[in-house]
Protein backbone atom coordinates (compact mmCIF):
# COMPACT_ATOMS: atom_id res chain seq x y z
CA UNK A 1 0.00 0.00 0.00
CA UNK A 2 1.29 3.46 -1.06
CA UNK A 3 1.74 5.79 2.15
CA UNK A 4 -0.21 8.86 1.98
CA UNK A 5 -0.31 12.14 3.99
CA UNK A 6 -0.28 16.24 4.14
CA UNK A 7 2.53 17.97 4.56
CA UNK A 8 1.79 18.09 8.25
CA UNK A 9 -0.14 14.80 9.07
CA UNK A 10 3.21 11.89 8.29
CA UNK A 11 2.76 11.51 12.44
CA UNK A 12 -1.33 10.64 12.51
CA UNK A 13 -0.88 8.56 8.88
CA UNK A 14 1.68 5.94 10.84
CA UNK A 15 -0.75 5.80 13.48
CA UNK A 16 -3.46 4.79 11.59
CA UNK A 17 -1.11 2.72 9.55
CA UNK A 18 -0.84 0.27 12.44
CA UNK A 19 -4.38 -0.14 11.80
CA UNK A 20 -3.61 -1.28 8.60
CA UNK A 21 -1.03 -3.54 10.03
CA UNK A 22 -3.08 -5.64 12.67
CA UNK A 23 -5.54 -5.86 9.96
CA UNK A 24 -2.80 -7.94 7.64
CA UNK A 25 -1.19 -5.46 5.46
CA UNK A 26 1.87 -6.83 4.15
CA UNK A 27 3.96 -3.46 2.73
CA UNK A 28 3.82 -0.07 2.85
CA UNK A 29 5.86 2.09 0.26
CA UNK A 30 7.38 5.79 0.80
CA UNK A 31 6.85 7.87 -1.95
CA UNK A 32 10.14 10.28 -2.81
CA UNK A 33 9.58 13.09 -5.58
CA UNK A 34 10.55 16.58 -4.40
CA UNK A 35 9.02 16.15 -1.04
CA UNK A 36 10.34 15.61 1.74
CA UNK A 37 13.45 12.39 2.16
CA UNK A 38 11.75 9.35 2.07
CA UNK A 39 14.46 7.73 4.08
CA UNK A 40 14.02 9.64 7.17
CA UNK A 41 10.09 8.60 7.15
CA UNK A 42 11.23 4.95 6.69
CA UNK A 43 13.38 4.86 9.56
CA UNK A 44 10.55 6.19 11.71
CA UNK A 45 8.35 3.11 10.14
CA UNK A 46 10.44 0.87 11.32
CA UNK A 47 10.57 2.06 14.74
CA UNK A 48 6.45 2.16 14.87
CA UNK A 49 5.98 -1.40 13.06
CA UNK A 50 6.67 -4.97 14.02
CA UNK A 51 5.25 -7.45 11.19
CA UNK A 52 4.71 -4.83 8.49
CA UNK A 53 7.10 -4.73 5.30
CA UNK A 54 8.73 -1.04 4.42
CA UNK A 55 9.54 0.04 1.07
CA UNK A 56 11.03 2.87 -0.60
CA UNK A 57 8.49 3.29 -3.92
CA UNK A 58 10.66 4.76 -5.27
CA UNK A 59 14.28 6.17 -4.84
CA UNK A 60 15.56 7.43 -8.46
CA UNK A 61 18.89 6.50 -9.34
CA UNK A 62 20.76 9.78 -10.05
CA UNK A 63 20.30 11.53 -7.12
CA UNK A 64 21.90 9.11 -4.43
CA UNK A 65 25.33 7.35 -5.77
CA UNK A 66 24.75 3.20 -5.84
CA UNK A 67 27.06 2.52 -2.81
CA UNK A 68 24.75 4.94 -0.67
CA UNK A 69 21.86 3.02 -2.09
CA UNK A 70 23.06 0.19 -0.90
CA UNK A 71 24.17 1.78 2.62
CA UNK A 72 20.68 2.68 2.88
CA UNK A 73 19.16 -0.23 2.34
CA UNK A 74 21.19 -2.03 4.44
CA UNK A 75 20.57 0.38 7.49
CA UNK A 76 16.94 0.42 6.84
CA UNK A 77 16.74 -3.38 6.59
CA UNK A 78 18.70 -3.30 9.93
CA UNK A 79 16.50 -1.07 12.29
CA UNK A 80 13.46 -2.96 10.78
CA UNK A 81 14.97 -6.43 11.27
CA UNK A 82 14.62 -7.50 7.72
CA UNK A 83 11.59 -6.18 6.56
CA UNK A 84 13.00 -3.81 3.94
CA UNK A 85 12.38 -3.37 0.21
CA UNK A 86 14.71 -1.18 -2.46
CA UNK A 87 12.36 0.40 -4.61
CA UNK A 88 14.15 2.08 -7.59
CA UNK A 89 13.25 3.84 -10.71
CA UNK A 90 14.32 6.63 -13.00
CA UNK A 91 12.14 9.55 -12.02
CA UNK A 92 12.25 12.03 -14.90
CA UNK A 93 13.99 14.88 -15.89
CA UNK A 94 11.52 17.25 -14.01
CA UNK A 95 12.77 16.07 -11.01
CA UNK A 96 16.43 14.70 -11.86
CA UNK A 97 17.41 17.80 -14.09
CA UNK A 98 14.74 20.46 -12.57
CA UNK A 99 14.91 19.79 -8.71
CA UNK A 100 18.52 17.47 -8.09
CA UNK A 101 20.66 19.29 -11.21
CA UNK A 102 21.61 16.61 -12.44
CA UNK A 103 21.67 15.38 -16.27
CA UNK A 104 19.02 12.78 -16.79
CA UNK A 105 20.96 10.72 -19.36
CA UNK A 106 20.90 6.56 -19.61
CA UNK A 107 18.43 5.28 -16.89
CA UNK A 108 18.81 1.77 -17.93
CA UNK A 109 22.61 1.73 -18.01
CA UNK A 110 22.32 3.30 -14.71
CA UNK A 111 19.76 1.06 -13.20
CA UNK A 112 21.81 -2.09 -14.51
CA UNK A 113 24.82 -0.64 -12.96
CA UNK A 114 23.53 0.06 -9.56
CA UNK A 115 21.95 -3.18 -8.78
CA UNK A 116 25.09 -4.77 -9.82
CA UNK A 117 27.19 -2.91 -7.07
CA UNK A 118 24.33 -2.85 -4.33
CA UNK A 119 24.74 -6.36 -4.25
CA UNK A 120 28.36 -6.53 -3.89
CA UNK A 121 27.79 -3.93 -1.14
CA UNK A 122 25.34 -6.09 0.77
CA UNK A 123 27.76 -9.40 0.11
CA UNK A 124 30.46 -7.75 2.19
CA UNK A 125 32.61 -7.93 -0.80
CA UNK A 126 35.16 -4.99 -1.90
CA UNK A 127 33.64 -3.12 -4.18
CA UNK A 128 34.97 -3.04 -7.55
CA UNK A 129 32.95 -1.71 -10.64
CA UNK A 130 34.00 0.07 -13.46
CA UNK A 131 31.20 0.30 -15.68
CA UNK A 132 30.47 3.15 -18.34
CA UNK A 133 28.04 4.88 -15.62
CA UNK A 134 29.83 4.32 -12.39
CA UNK A 135 33.64 3.83 -11.61
CA UNK A 136 34.36 2.47 -8.15
CA UNK A 137 36.96 3.30 -6.66
CA UNK A 138 37.14 6.52 -8.73
CA UNK A 139 41.01 5.68 -11.37
CA UNK A 140 42.89 8.13 -12.29
CA UNK A 141 41.87 8.05 -15.79
CA UNK A 142 38.11 9.18 -14.85
CA UNK A 143 39.29 12.11 -12.54
CA UNK A 144 40.65 10.22 -9.31
CA UNK A 145 43.49 10.58 -7.50
CA UNK A 146 44.87 7.42 -7.37
CA UNK A 147 44.22 6.87 -3.50
CA UNK A 148 40.85 4.96 -3.76
CA UNK A 149 41.32 1.81 -3.00
CA UNK A 150 38.68 -1.02 -3.31
CA UNK A 151 36.52 -1.18 0.36
CA UNK A 152 33.49 -3.29 1.53
CA UNK A 153 31.00 -2.85 3.81
CA UNK A 154 32.32 -2.31 8.10
CA UNK A 155 28.58 -3.30 9.03
CA UNK A 156 26.98 -7.49 8.40
CA UNK A 157 24.09 -6.92 6.98
CA UNK A 158 20.85 -8.37 8.28
CA UNK A 159 20.36 -9.54 4.34
CA UNK A 160 22.92 -10.34 1.72
CA UNK A 161 20.04 -10.05 -1.11
CA UNK A 162 17.83 -7.09 -0.24
CA UNK A 163 14.88 -7.15 -2.33
CA UNK A 164 15.45 -5.12 -5.36
CA UNK A 165 12.43 -3.80 -7.18
CA UNK A 166 12.43 -1.63 -10.45
CA UNK A 167 9.62 0.58 -10.88
CA UNK A 168 9.71 0.56 -15.24
CA UNK A 169 6.84 0.92 -17.50
CA UNK A 170 9.39 1.03 -21.33
CA UNK A 171 9.77 -2.20 -22.60
CA UNK A 172 13.97 -2.21 -22.12
CA UNK A 173 13.21 -1.20 -18.39
CA UNK A 174 10.86 -3.98 -18.15
CA UNK A 175 13.04 -6.17 -19.71
CA UNK A 176 15.76 -4.88 -17.54
CA UNK A 177 13.54 -5.72 -14.27
CA UNK A 178 12.57 -9.05 -15.63
CA UNK A 179 16.67 -9.83 -16.06
CA UNK A 180 18.03 -8.65 -12.73
CA UNK A 181 15.51 -7.51 -10.33
CA UNK A 182 13.74 -9.20 -7.79
CA UNK A 183 10.65 -7.28 -8.54
CA UNK A 184 9.09 -5.31 -11.15
CA UNK A 185 6.47 -2.63 -10.26
CA UNK A 186 4.31 -1.23 -12.89
CA UNK A 187 1.59 1.28 -12.58
CA UNK A 188 -1.61 1.00 -14.61
CA UNK A 189 -1.53 -2.76 -14.79
CA UNK A 190 -4.51 -3.61 -17.13
CA UNK A 191 -4.35 -7.87 -16.90
CA UNK A 192 -6.29 -8.53 -19.62
CA UNK A 193 -3.72 -6.20 -22.19
CA UNK A 194 -0.65 -7.03 -19.98
CA UNK A 195 0.39 -9.88 -22.41
CA UNK A 196 0.20 -7.77 -25.28
CA UNK A 197 1.83 -4.59 -23.57
CA UNK A 198 4.64 -6.63 -21.21
CA UNK A 199 4.76 -10.04 -22.64
CA UNK A 200 7.86 -9.76 -25.23
CA UNK A 201 10.25 -7.84 -22.66
CA UNK A 202 9.50 -9.48 -19.66
CA UNK A 203 9.91 -12.93 -21.56
CA UNK A 204 13.36 -11.59 -23.00
CA UNK A 205 14.66 -10.88 -20.19
CA UNK A 206 13.47 -14.38 -18.05
CA UNK A 207 15.44 -16.10 -20.70
CA UNK A 208 18.53 -13.77 -19.25
CA UNK A 209 17.92 -14.01 -15.75
CA UNK A 210 20.87 -15.88 -13.27
CA UNK A 211 19.88 -19.00 -11.98
CA UNK A 212 20.98 -18.01 -8.38
CA UNK A 213 17.82 -14.94 -8.48
CA UNK A 214 14.29 -16.71 -7.59
CA UNK A 215 11.66 -15.67 -10.12
CA UNK A 216 10.49 -11.98 -10.44
CA UNK A 217 7.95 -10.97 -8.56
CA UNK A 218 5.37 -8.49 -10.01
CA UNK A 219 4.24 -5.83 -7.66
CA UNK A 220 1.22 -4.11 -9.38
CA UNK A 221 0.18 -0.62 -8.20
CA UNK A 222 -3.93 -0.22 -8.14
CA UNK A 223 -6.42 1.47 -6.49
CA UNK A 224 -8.74 -0.62 -4.23
CA UNK A 225 -13.10 0.23 -2.75
CA UNK A 226 -15.16 -2.49 -1.97
CA UNK A 227 -18.87 -1.90 -1.45
CA UNK A 228 -22.25 -2.39 -2.53
CA UNK A 229 -23.51 1.28 -3.38
CA UNK A 230 -23.22 2.48 -6.51
CA UNK A 231 -22.99 5.71 -5.23
CA UNK A 232 -19.77 5.14 -3.30
CA UNK A 233 -18.47 2.95 -6.68
CA UNK A 234 -18.93 5.58 -8.83
CA UNK A 235 -17.12 7.80 -6.64
CA UNK A 236 -14.25 5.64 -6.32
CA UNK A 237 -14.14 5.35 -9.96
CA UNK A 238 -13.49 8.88 -10.43
CA UNK A 239 -11.37 9.06 -8.33
CA UNK A 240 -9.55 6.60 -10.92
CA UNK A 241 -10.97 8.67 -13.70
CA UNK A 242 -8.86 11.63 -12.09
CA UNK A 243 -5.40 9.95 -11.58
CA UNK A 244 -4.97 8.18 -14.54
CA UNK A 245 -6.29 11.26 -16.92
CA UNK A 246 -3.54 13.04 -14.84
CA UNK A 247 -1.10 10.91 -15.94
CA UNK A 248 -1.96 10.16 -19.56
CA UNK A 249 -2.70 13.66 -20.89
CA UNK A 250 -0.90 15.53 -18.05
CA UNK A 251 2.63 13.72 -17.44
CA UNK A 252 4.67 15.22 -20.29
CA UNK A 253 4.68 16.70 -23.69
CA UNK A 254 3.18 14.99 -26.71
CA UNK A 255 5.37 12.27 -27.96
CA UNK A 256 7.12 12.25 -24.54
CA UNK A 257 4.05 10.37 -22.09
CA UNK A 258 5.22 7.64 -21.03
CA UNK A 259 1.98 6.76 -19.39
CA UNK A 260 0.03 7.92 -22.67
CA UNK A 261 2.16 5.09 -25.06
CA UNK A 262 1.08 2.68 -22.42
CA UNK A 263 -2.44 3.16 -23.18
CA UNK A 264 -2.01 3.17 -26.81
CA UNK A 265 -0.08 0.12 -25.98
CA UNK A 266 -3.23 -1.25 -23.87
CA UNK A 267 -5.04 -1.13 -27.35
CA UNK A 268 -6.60 2.94 -26.50
CA UNK A 269 -5.08 4.82 -28.86
CA UNK A 270 -7.88 6.52 -29.84
CA UNK A 271 -8.69 7.54 -27.08
CA UNK A 272 -5.50 8.13 -25.47
CA UNK A 273 -4.98 11.18 -27.86
CA UNK A 274 -8.26 12.26 -27.54
CA UNK A 275 -7.73 12.48 -22.92
CA UNK A 276 -4.29 14.24 -23.62
CA UNK A 277 -5.16 16.66 -26.01
CA UNK A 278 -8.31 17.47 -23.61
CA UNK A 279 -6.22 17.58 -20.38
CA UNK A 280 -3.41 20.08 -22.57
CA UNK A 281 -5.92 22.41 -23.14
CA UNK A 282 -6.65 22.52 -19.72
CA UNK A 283 -10.16 21.05 -19.73
CA UNK A 284 -9.51 18.31 -16.99
CA UNK A 285 -13.14 17.20 -16.19
CA UNK A 286 -13.42 16.07 -19.69
CA UNK A 287 -9.93 13.86 -19.96
CA UNK A 288 -11.22 11.98 -17.14
CA UNK A 289 -14.64 11.63 -18.67
CA UNK A 290 -13.30 10.53 -22.20
CA UNK A 291 -11.45 7.45 -20.72
CA UNK A 292 -12.90 4.10 -21.99
CA UNK A 293 -14.92 2.70 -18.76
CA UNK A 294 -13.08 -1.04 -19.33
CA UNK A 295 -9.85 1.05 -18.65
CA UNK A 296 -10.82 2.22 -15.74
CA UNK A 297 -12.56 -0.33 -14.11
CA UNK A 298 -9.57 -2.84 -15.86
CA UNK A 299 -6.60 -1.17 -13.74
CA UNK A 300 -8.28 -0.94 -10.41
CA UNK A 301 -10.19 -3.56 -7.72
CA UNK A 302 -13.48 -1.81 -7.16
CA UNK A 303 -17.09 -2.82 -6.76
CA UNK A 304 -18.98 -5.65 -4.55
CA UNK A 305 -16.84 -8.44 -2.90
CA UNK A 306 -17.77 -10.82 -6.16
CA UNK A 307 -16.51 -8.21 -8.77
CA UNK A 308 -13.11 -7.33 -6.80
CA UNK A 309 -12.75 -10.99 -6.39
CA UNK A 310 -13.03 -11.42 -9.91
CA UNK A 311 -10.56 -8.88 -10.78
CA UNK A 312 -7.71 -10.42 -8.29
CA UNK A 313 -8.08 -13.56 -10.10
CA UNK A 314 -7.10 -11.55 -13.30
CA UNK A 315 -4.31 -9.60 -11.68
CA UNK A 316 -2.81 -13.37 -11.02
CA UNK A 317 -3.55 -14.89 -13.74
CA UNK A 318 -1.41 -12.12 -15.66
CA UNK A 319 1.43 -12.69 -13.31
CA UNK A 320 0.88 -10.52 -10.51
CA UNK A 321 2.34 -11.87 -6.99
CA UNK A 322 2.10 -8.61 -4.85
CA UNK A 323 -0.94 -6.35 -5.22
CA UNK A 324 -0.19 -2.81 -4.09
CA UNK A 325 -3.63 -1.75 -3.61
CA UNK A 326 -4.47 2.24 -2.44
CA UNK A 327 -7.78 1.92 -0.73
CA UNK A 328 -9.99 4.73 -1.79
CA UNK A 329 -13.32 4.80 1.01
CA UNK A 330 -14.07 7.70 2.72
CA UNK A 331 -13.27 6.90 6.11
CA UNK A 332 -10.32 5.24 7.65
CA UNK A 333 -12.33 2.09 9.09
CA UNK A 334 -13.58 1.91 6.18
CA UNK A 335 -10.27 1.64 4.21
CA UNK A 336 -8.83 -0.61 6.81
CA UNK A 337 -11.65 -3.04 6.87
CA UNK A 338 -11.44 -2.97 2.59
CA UNK A 339 -7.69 -3.66 3.14
CA UNK A 340 -8.91 -7.02 5.49
CA UNK A 341 -11.30 -8.18 2.99
CA UNK A 342 -8.83 -7.48 -0.06
CA UNK A 343 -5.86 -9.67 2.57
CA UNK A 344 -8.27 -12.54 2.87
CA UNK A 345 -8.96 -12.47 -1.02
CA UNK A 346 -5.37 -12.98 -1.51
CA UNK A 347 -4.70 -15.62 0.81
Amino acid sequence: MPLSYSSDGFVQTVEELLDYERAGLDLAWVAEAYTFDAVSQLGYLAARTTTLGIGSGILNVYSRTPTLLAMTAAGLDAVSAGRFTLGLGASGPQVVEGFHGLRYDAPLGRSRETVDICRQVWRREKVEHHGKHYDVPLTPERGGSGLGKPLKLINHPVRERIPVVLAALGPKNVQLAAELFDGWEPIFFYPEQAAAAFGEPLATGAALRPDDLDPLEIYADTHLAITDSAEQEQAALQQVRDHLALYVGGMGAKGKNFYHELACRYGFTEAADRVQELFLAGRREEAAAALPEELVRGVALIGSEADVKDRVQAFAAAGVTVLNAKPLAATHERRVADVAALRALTS
